[in-house]
C-alpha cells in the first residue's frame, strides 16, 4: 500500500531545474493541485514536457504565468498568449514538436526504445540538425526519446496500492507519461480499496507510481 502525501510535500521532491511531464490536453486531465503547489512553492527553471500550455489562469497556464518554466516542449501553444509573449521576448524557450511525434517519443522513453523514426518534418526547419534514415526510398527523421525527472499524473481514481484508472479524454498523455518519468506522482480524484477498480480498467499499474496525492477534502 502506498502512503499518500500532500501536494506540497510531493513538490518538495522536485528541485529547481528539473524536467517535469504534466499530463492533460488543453487544460483537461491535468493534476491541478500539484500545479498549484509548484506555483506556491515558487519553483524555477523547470523544463516542461506537455501537449500544450493550456490557457492563462488554467492548469499548466499557471506555471507559465508564475514564471516557473525556463523551457517548454509541447505540440502547440496557440491557446496561451502568455506563453507566446514570453517566447517572443526571449524569456521562455519553446520547442514545438508535432503531436504524434511528441507522444511517440515519450512512449519510446517509457518502453526503452532508442529512437523513433518519422517522415513528419522532413524538408522543414524541424529537420535541421537531426539525423535522417532512408528506408525503401523514403526519408525519415530520427527522433530521440523524451523522458523526465518527474511525471505529474492526474487520474480519476487510484486504489491504495497505486493502480490508476482514467476517465474519458483524461487518458490523453497521462498513461504514456507515467511510463516515462523517473519519479511518478499521481493525483487521483478518489482513492479506493484494492479490488474496487476492475483489473481491465487499470491503465497505469501500481508498479509505475511512486507517490499518491491524498484525496482532496
Amino acid at each position: 500500500m502506498k502512503r499518500s502525501v500532500t501536494p506540497y510535500k510531493a513538490v518538495e521532491l522536485i528541485p529547481d531545474g528539473s524536467t517535469i511531464m504534466v499530463g492533460g490536453f488543453m487544460g483537461v486531465g491535468s493534476p491541478n493541485r500539484l500545479i498549484d503547489a509548484l506555483v506556491a512553492s515558487e519553483k524555477r527553471n523547470l523544463t516542461l514536457v506537455a501537449n500544450d500550455t493550456a490557457m492563462p489562469g488554467k492548469g499548466i497556464g499557471n506555471l507559465v504565468s508564475a514564471g516557473c518554466l525556463a523551457h517548454v516542449i509541447a505540440s502547440h501553444i496557440g491557446l496561451n498568449p502568455e506563453t507566446q509573449a514570453k517566447m517572443n521576448a526571449g524569456d521562455l524557450k519553446v520547442d514545438l514538436v508535432p503531436q504524434g511525434t511528441l507522444v511517440e517519443c515519450i512512449r519510446a522513453a517509457g518502453v526503452g526504445l532508442g529512437a523513433v523514426i518519422t517522415p513528419t518534418g522532413i524538408g522543414t526547419p524541424v529537420a535541421e540538425g537531426k539525423d535522417t534514415l532512408e528506408i525503401d526510398g523514403v526519408s525519415y527523421l530520427i527522433e530521440k526519446p523524451i523522458k523526465a525527472d518527474f511525471a505529474l499524473i492526474a487520474a480519476r481514481q487510484s486504489d491504495y496500492a497505486g493502480n490508476l484508472e482514467y476517465a474519458l479524454t483524461a487518458q490523453n498523455f497521462n498513461p504514456i507519461m507515467a511510463m516515462a518519468g523517473d519519479t511518478v506522482i499521481a493525483e487521483p480524484e478518489h482513492i479506493v480499496p484494492v479490488g474496487m477498480i476492475p483489473p481491465d480498467s487499470v491503465r497505469t499499474p501500481a508498479a509505475l507510481v511512486d507517490h499518491l496525492i491524498e484525496r482532496a477534502l
